[in-house]
């Protein structure tokens, strides 16, 4: 399958990387099919590219790689929703802001990440309690030298 986008132009991806929202994520109901592709070799980020939209794309990371302490119940409503049989076919991603002009602002949504079933590459954005975690947790400590490892 080919897919125009804007930050890549044109990219091939194979069918079965397609990962299907089942429900959009908050502000963009329509866009329902998305790929992952490596921000570059050896970076924490990707990007969470829509199959429908080339200018929608979203800076994710899997939390872990930040807050070690980062966990939350996904409910069975969700797991069914995503038909998840295995704990092993889940994955998390969160979505990255990078202010434009403000780069030692990096912060990660906590408060909605993204739950994937890897197996059936099903999704969705699930919204969590607002008074236990953020919508835009700092992603460093210290972010001076920080643009070059991104």
């Amino acid at each position: 399958m080919e897919i125009e986008t804007t930050r890549f132009g044109k990219i091939e991806v194979d069918d079965n990387k397609i990962i299907k929202m089942t429900r959009g994520i908050l502000g963009f109901p329509e866009d329902m099919r998305y790929v992952l592709i490596p921000h570059k070799e050896n970076s924490p980020f990707h990007w969470f590219q829509s199959a429908d939209t080339p200018s929608l794309a979203f800076v994710v990371t899997p939390p872990g790689k930040f807050f070690e302490d980062y966990t939350f119940e996904i409910g069975d409503a969700i797991e069914e929703e995503l038909e998840i049989k295995r704990p092993e076919d889940v994955d998390v991603l969160v979505i990255v802001t990078f202010p434009k002009d403000a780069f030692n602002k990096v912060t990660a949504n906590l408060l909605g990440p993204i739950v994937i079933n890897v197996e059936k590459r099903l999704a969705c954005q699930v919204v969590l309690d607002p008074n236990k975690y953020p919508v835009n947790r700092p992603l460093f400590e210290e972010t001076d030298d920080l643009e070059d490892g991104l």
